[in-house]
């Protein structure tokens, strides 16, 4: 294993002044060292990960870096400036300047030792050293971790040659080399101080990512708070133990891509910010994640992961040891949350076509070739053909990020090709979900072929995706395409074909899925078969987006109305709630109704199921339809039997109000015999009346 730098890798002299000429310089160095094999190839890299987020860091450092198939081997250039380069920090230039070079396929034990740089940056000592040192090999030495431990003792446990040296206040220096960043003490039960549980990520996974983790590490240590930080980098991806984040008073996200598996930080305070925040601002970051728990604001985080559902550490923990049913799961509630998007953009501009043209305007000639500028059928045909395209990702971008979701990048290319192929054979979206499912276990097969170290750097960029998407493509033309295609026409005759109870059936059981975990996995099957039916549009389908949508305005509208009837039946906070659950609920939020759900789910729950359900019965039984993939107020406009629609919300909202009102005063006429100081006890809710 070669080393990461060496003196011919240092310049204690920098003269560039620009950071474009800054990285050229160290990179001409990882040239001449056989790092990189293509010098322009290679900066366009580092020019493209600079283009998503300035890097420089507050502290006068800058940490350009990039992943590259230009890249032989993992690779750090340190560069000094006297005059300083500007990194775009919000302090100024950056005078301690390091270049991290990753090969695209970079193993863990290298992106490790990157990450522990980047957590050493972090420390005022560290930086200081390297202002000070005088001799190139010295330098490099101290980079890589092999100064003298000479102001603190050892203790046992101590961090390896290339990480941060012990803490002075005994923490555990150690940790930071984890990706799962856990402060003594986290584990331990009872009160205690304050714990936070964070996650840290940015696009590259390799230093914004670790050095995110040891400021708001060192913050918490500062403050007596606790904090556990899972960094989803590079590295790997070790979660956080599930004990840990129960015993969290507080969620802190840090991050510039998606968090993956969302759902486990539900029901806490969370504070959502970029990954530099959480670099620059620990402090705040805990003192307003401290702010919102006192306040008791509980966040709206998603059910599933948007990413993928695990680590490369999974296969003998976490995630990746759950039950087949939890992962999977995941894995298809990844390809819809990023199936959404396109739904909701697509079918609102269709759905805003039909309202100024009609409906016949989806039978318009192409706008590329006649267009009218003072004709609203054109606008109206510009709209329906935007949407259309729009529409036309669904299926693709379902099955690709599927397959993301089971096997990370690699998996991209053949998910979307057999999402593409699922559309040529006709079957559509059951062809989609099976098309991601294939490719995401495509890849992971081919990821546990052991292959020499010369072909990792091109494996995930291109023998991945080759072979991949060669396997999907004959699977999905010759073997499974045509029979899912005919599975598909059928539940599409089906859909078409029901009338009468059989419909009614099909609305309370779609009511019940949406209200049951109000945006989690239940909630998104539901609106996933709703939207499947969009792709192509029958009678059938469209009554099926209509109780769909008209399910999931209950629950929050429902808390609303039953906060303002009964308002000696919640706390303050949830009267407070309750205001902006009118607004949420008219909006077709549904989450607005989980922080009643969380405080009370055994009255809360029930009561909006019942609700949603009666709701989707009567959308049913009336013949509403809705050609739009969303619910609210403002889509009323385009839906079939509107007045009926509108009546069927009401009714739901009614019955689930009153039977929250119901099941909480029950409860609270139990509680009288206890006796009046008792009843006095459960009762803070003083000064307000009904």
């Amino acid at each position: 294993m070669s080393e990461l730098i060496t003196a011919e890798l240092v310049d204690l002299d920098l003269s560039a002044e620009t950071k474009d000429a800054a990285a050229r310089s160290l990179a001409e160095r990882m040239v001449t060292a056989h790092r990189v094999t293509d010098l322009d190839g290679f900066l366009a890299d580092v020019a493209a990960r600079e283009a998503q987020m300035p890097t420089g860091l507050d502290g006068g450092i800058g940490i350009p870096h990039c992943r590259s198939e230009h890249v032989s081997a993992p690779t750090l250039a340190f560069g000094r400036s006297s005059r300083g380069v500007d990194f775009g920090a919000a302090d100024g230039p950056a005078d301690l300047i390091f270049l991290i070079a990753a090969p695209a396929g970079a193993d863990d034990d290298h992106l490790t030792i990157l990450s522990g740089l980047a957590r050493r940056l972090m420390d005022p000592e560290f930086t200081a050293a390297l202002r000070a040192g005088g001799d190139p090999g010295a330098v490099a030495a101290l980079i890589r971790g092999e100064e003298p431990a000479e102001e603190t003792a050892p203790t046992a446990g101590e961090a390896p040659a290339q990480g941060p040296a012990p803490e002075a206040d005994g923490s555990e220096a150690d940790g930071s080399e984890k990706e799962a960043v856990v402060p003594e003490g986290a584990a331990a039960g009872g009160d205690g101080p304050f714990r936070i549980v964070a996650v840290t990520s940015c696009p590259t996974g390799i230093a914004h990512t670790y050095m995110a983790a040891e400021s708001l590490t060192a913050a918490g240590r500062a403050e007596g708070i606790e904090v556990a930080v899972e960094t989803q980098g590079s590295a790997g991806f070790s979660k956080l133990d599930p004990a840990v984040i129960a015993r969290a008073d507080a969620v802190i996200w840090a991050h510039d891509v998606e968090v993956r598996e969302k759902a486990r930080f539900r029901g806490k305070p969370l504070v959502d910010v970029g990954v530099k925040a959480g670099i620059n601002r620990p402090a705040e970051l805990i003192a307003e994640a401290r702010r919102k728990a006192e306040r008791g604001e509980i966040a709206a985080v998603p059910q599933g992961g948007d990413g993928p559902g695990a680590g490369e550490d999974d296969e003998s923990g976490g995630a990746g040891g759950a039950h087949f049913g939890v992962r999977l799961r995941t894995y298809l509630m990844s390809g819809v949350s990023y199936m959404v998007p396109f739904v909701a953009a697509g079918g609102l501009l269709i759905a805003l076509s039909f309202a100024i043209g009609g409906y016949e305007i989806a039978d318009a000639k192409s706008v590329a070739d006649h267009f009218v500028w003072g004709r609203a059928d054109s606008w109206a045909a510009l709209l329906n053909q935007i949407g259309s395209a729009a529409f036309g990702f669904l299926v693709p971008v379902l099955a690709g990020y599927i397959a993301y979701g089971m096997a990370d990048r690699p998996a991209l290319v053949p998910g979307f090709v057999g999402g593409a192929i699922a559309l040529t054979v006709d079957a559509g979206f059951l062809g989609g979900l099976v098309a991601g499912l294939l490719a995401g276990a495509v890849v992971m097969a081919i990821q546990r072929v052991p292959v020499h170290a010369t072909l990792r750097g091109i494996m995930p960029v291109l023998v991945i995706p080759l072979i991949a998407s060669a396997v999907v493509g004959f699977l999905m033309f010759i073997v499974v395409g045509k029979p899912i295609a005919a599975l598909q026409s059928a539940l599409t005759d089906w859909l078409n074909g029901l009338s009468g109870s059989n419909a009614v059936i099909l609305g309370i059981v779609l009511g019940l899925m949406m209200c049951f975990d109000m945006g989690g996995p239940l909630n998104k099957v539901a609106y996933a078969f709703a939207v499947g039916g969009l792709a192509d549009p029958t009678e059938g389908s469209l009554k099926v987006m209509a109780a769909v949508m008209a399910a999931g305005m209950v629950p929050p509208l429902a808390m609303a109305l039953a906060t303002t009837v009964r308002k000696k039946l919640f706390t303050r906070t949830e009267r407070e709630n309750g205001r902006a659950a009118w607004v949420l609920g008219a909006s077709f939020i549904t989450e607005g109704a989980i922080p009643f759900a969380a405080a009370d789910p055994l009255r809360v729950i029930p009561s909006v199921m019942a609700g949603g359900a009666v709701s989707g019965a009567l959308s049913m039984a009336f013949g509403c339809t809705l050609r739009a993939p969303h619910g609210g107020a403002f889509v009323v406009p385009l839906i079939g039997e509107p007045y009926l629609y509108l009546l069927a919300i009401a009714v739901g909202t009614f019955v689930a109000a009153a039977l929250v009102v119901l099941l909480k005063g029950a409860r609270r006429e139990s509680a009288v015999p206890a006796g009046e100081a008792g009843a006095a006890a459960a009762e803070p809710r003083v000064g307000v009346t009904a």
